[in-house]
């Protein structure tokens, strides 16, 4: 099950990326399948986004994370050039859709963040989009978020991962006015080793590295990744 899983290193978009920098870097090791979070830029730079990413000789781009300002026209373009298979979306309660995607619905899964999934969101769309570093800092911090979480995404499809770290210290975090263990930076390697509490079947066949690390050091996360999920 391994072999057929993709782990994705990831050009992510959040402030402490240099997605122009993780482009660059793509090209230059002549990777060809990535994934992307384009959700913190607006259209006119995600426009520059994709015609950078034009220019990189990217084949495949299995996963995109979506912003709720996308249009269908963006996710006709990365399906039709890029083969796109699936889609992740924050909670309408966070970030409600601006746009009709009902024509991928079955592609487009909700993760878990802030808030408590909404079971009707899950009908809606395909299933789950699992965040491994949220999902263990509600272990840490919200106990009954936590079990509540565990026994909803026992009952819908994992159509797709993201995989953080977690850290030994937490932070505080303005958003949510609450202590996150999870982070988009890795410093070593062993911030990873809380992957070893979740069952294989928490992990999809797509799993996207959701990191603010260089290209370089993302591959070293993935191949650090396949080690533990190798021993499952």
């Amino acid at each position: 099950m391994v072999n057929k899983r993709k782990i994705l290193p990831s050009i992510t978009t959040t402030s402490g990326s240099d997605w122009k920098a993780q482009l660059k870097e793509v090209k230059e090791l002549k990777l060809k399948e990535i994934a992307i979070f384009p959700t913190c830029l607006k259209e006119k730079e995600r426009k520059k986004f994709y015609s950078l990413i034009e220019k990189t000789g990217i084949k495949s781009i299995p996963f995109c994370h979506l912003r709720s300002d996308m249009k269908i026209e963006e996710l006709d373009f990365l399906i039709k050039n890029y083969k796109t298979r699936v889609f992740a979306i924050h909670g309408q309660s966070e970030n409600p859709l601006i746009y009709d995607y009902s024509k991928y619905k079955n592609m487009i899964y909700v993760e878990n963040v802030y808030h408590l999934f909404n079971e009707k969101e899950l009908d809606y769309f395909g299933g789950v989009c699992l965040d491994f570093s949220h999902l263990e800092n509600d272990r840490i911090l919200h106990k009954n978020k936590f079990k509540k979480i565990i026994k909803i995404i026992k009952k819908y499809p994992i159509g797709c991962n993201h995989i953080s770290v977690v850290k030994k210290n937490s932070r505080w975090d303005e958003k949510e006015s609450s202590l996150r263990y999870c982070g988009h930076y890795f410093e070593n390697l062993s911030e990873f080793d809380y992957l070893k509490r979740y069952p294989k079947n928490y992990f999809s066949n797509i799993v996207a590295i959701e990191l603010e690390n260089s290209i370089k050091e993302q591959l070293l996360a993935k191949e650090y990744i396949i080690n533990i999920l190798s021993k499952k």
